[in-house]
């Protein structure tokens, strides 16, 4: 989620992003008090430490304020590097989660042997991160995960299901734009990066915040299939 046009086609759809960074500056751990049950995303950081051996090298990829990811798979012993747009939330992360270590940096920027080059890693997730991209760009970025993965290596993704491409809503006081997909539209768009999908499951989520609507979450498991 701002940053240089390197990397595979990104010149060809490259957005400005410092408004959704701006955004979550404002909103802060504020997120967290909207957001406070989250059983998807550690249901899915449970199956990548019960997955991966310890120490593995984990990438978050928008990880806000580090809770509860960043902090639950550094507590199940795996080496956990974040990245996320936001200034604001990069330094809560930093104090959130001091056993790992986080990055400013856009999600679209995070590139194989790009400044910096955080290396290989033996999973991504991506948990409601891609949703702040528009649709144009969330093939290319899936297709740079593939590439940041060791062979076979383990991908879990959330979005939200719904129809939009980049679409203002209103968000705890401020505008964001987000993008989504109906679920067998999310479920090509992963394949075709190179994925194979190995669980799905679903949540019916409502914050706790009265301006964000209810929500269907979808949460992939997935592994580099080429």
């Amino acid at each position: 989620m701002g940053g240089a046009n390197s990397g595979i086609g990104h010149q060809n759809v490259r957005l400005d992003h410092s408004g959704q960074a701006e955004a979550f500056d404002a909103i802060g751990d504020r997120y967290d008090e909207a957001f406070p049950h989250k059983e998807g995303q550690l249901a899915a950081g449970e199956w990548l430490i019960e997955a991966l051996p310890g120490g593995s090298r984990v990438l978050d990829l928008g990880s806000g304020t580090g809770l509860p990811t960043a902090r639950q798979l550094a507590d199940g012993g795996l080496d956990v590097v974040g990245v996320d747009l936001s200034g604001g939330m990069v330094e809560l992360a930093r104090r959130n989660v001091p056993a790992a270590r986080f990055h400013q940096l856009d999600v679209a920027d995070v590139q194989p042997d790009g400044d910096p080059d955080l290396g290989r890693f033996d999973a991504v997730v991506a948990f409601f991160s891609l949703l702040m991209l528009p649709r144009a760009e969330i093939p290319t970025v899936l297709r740079t995960i593939h590439q940041l993965l060791v062979p076979e290596g383990l991908f879990a993704l959330s979005m939200v299901e719904a129809d939009v491409d980049d679409f203002a809503i209103p968000f705890l006081g401020n505008t964001v734009r987000v993008s989504g997909y109906l679920r067998d539209d999310l479920r090509k768009v992963v394949e075709e990066a190179g994925f194979e999908i190995v669980a799905e499951s679903s949540y019916s989520y409502a914050p706790a915040i009265a301006d964000v609507p209810p929500e269907e979450q979808i949460f992939l498991r997935c592994r580099r299939s080429a």
